[in-house]
């Protein structure tokens, strides 16, 4: 029998349920809060934490502009009234017998299901890193507990070199690793300590940003802020107490050679990948995620399975702004094949990235997929603005907790626009 949470013990498990969510982040409570609206059978979210976090903040964290405290809540005061809480984590699925089997080796059963447990981040995988973080100026804004210490990293530097790294995809947010880059220099320059400063950034991709559109707009930050970029290099090993990091690096040829750079601060992006329980599974693609449909989010094979968020196989980029859109369309095809109906919703392929270039400064990018710039404004997108420092920090905060999480469809309504070619 699942254990539920105190907040949630006011009925006994039930199974089948009607719809079971695997993951209780975003998406998993978006889409629990919309179909809770809509329909009156039974719903339950299977989720291990007590706690939930909204984490395009942790930038703003490790930037000093947020506290920890603004970017978490309990998971209790979230699931949503009338969807019971399986505080347990999942490990396996058999989709033939529409069944999750749970860590303690209960089994759950459903008529339909929603997968949607986010990324696993693999510290691991970096050579000695786990034995550093959080100390020796290793810092990292992919975990809240961590954030914190970027920012003490970053108000309390001197003089030295400092290092920001990007691991090859898939990663949450792929504009984070360089918006903590660009707000490090803004701060060393307000405080008169930008001179004595060396910034590089370490990227294992060929480019500053998967969408070229954006790419000139990025390479003017970097270069205004004195950046240099280092393409196709990936950390592979960090010895904190020496303060140094080894990176591969691919030549123009081909080749990998090995290089290691000495550090005063690293801040790091882990490796991310599916989780575990997910990889191998009936469910999954060969590299992990839930196989799905690009545009209707429903599984290949099993057609009363949904995806979606991070660990979906949608080639979008993984954010906040794509569960957003994503959820909605989960929830129509959801609905419509519980009326032996084909639904006909569409996900675009839709993702935003707020990329801080400096305090008061974003590069709003909204894009779908095939790369098409989809603002939500008529203004150029790489223009800098104040405007969307203030949605970043204000709006989408109070949207997220208070809309997104609750089962708001509220949207803009990005589209399609041209710009003249930049200057």
């Amino acid at each position: 029998m699942p254990n539920l949470a105190a907040d949630h013990q006011t009925a006994p498990s039930r199974a089948p349920y009607d719809v079971l969510i695997v993951g209780g982040g975003a998406a998993g409570i978006t889409t629990a809060a919309m179909l809770r609206s809509k329909i009156n059978g039974s719903i339950a979210i299977i989720e291990p934490s007590e706690t939930h976090a909204y984490q395009p903040g942790w930038t703003l964290v490790g930037a000093g502009v947020f506290n920890l405290g603004q970017t978490i809540k309990k998971e209790s005061a979230l699931i949503p009234k009338g969807v019971e809480w399986i505080k347990q984590a999942a490990a396996s699925f058999e989709p033939d017998d529409d069944c999750v089997v749970l860590a303690d080796g209960s089994r759950v059963t459903y008529r339909y299901l929603v997968v949607c447990p986010g990324l696993k981040l693999d510290w691991d995988k970096i050579e000695g890193l786990s034995d550093t973080l959080g100390r020796n100026g290793v810092c990292s804004n992919y975990r809240g507990d961590l954030a914190a210490y970027t920012w003490e990293c970053i108000k309390s530097f001197q003089r030295g070199t400092m290092i920001f790294t990007q691991p090859p995809m898939p990663i949450k947010c792929p504009g984070a690793p360089q918006k903590i880059a660009y707000l490090a220099a803004d701060h060393l320059r307000k405080t008169g300590k930008r001179a004595a400063t060396e910034i590089k950034f370490c990227t294992a991709l060929e480019t500053l940003f998967g969408v070229a559109f954006f790419v000139p707009a990025l390479k003017s930050a970097m270069q205004d802020h004195q950046i240099n970029v280092n393409y196709k290099t990936v950390l592979k090993k960090i010895d904190g107490p020496a303060k140094k990091a080894t990176f591969a690096v691919t030549g123009a040829d081909g080749t990998v050679s090995e290089t290691v750079l000495d550090f005063d601060m690293i801040h790091v992006t882990p490796p991310q990948c599916a989780p575990d329980f997910l990889k191998g599974s009936p469910i999954a693609n060969e590299v992990g995620f839930v196989q799905v449909d690009q545009t209707s989010m429903q599984h290949v094979k099993y057609k009363n399975i949904f995806g979606l968020g991070d660990a979906a196989s949608t080639p979008n980029s993984k954010t906040a702004a794509a569960v957003r859109m994503q959820a909605p369309v989960v929830v129509r095809n959801l609905l419509a094949a519980m009326r032996a109906e084909q639904g006909s919703a569409t996900y675009d392929g839709y993702g935003s990235c707020p990329l801080t270039t400096g305090y008061g400064k974003i590069v709003l990018a909204e894009f779908t997929y095939g790369g098409k710039v989809t603002p939500s404004f008529p203004l150029d997108p790489r223009v800098p603005r104040l405007s969307s420092w203030l949605l970043k920090t204000k709006f989408l905060p109070y949207l997220y907790w208070n809309m997104m999480l609750k089962g708001s469809e509220f949207d803009i309504g990005h589209k399609e626009r041209q710009f003249a070619d930049a200057a």
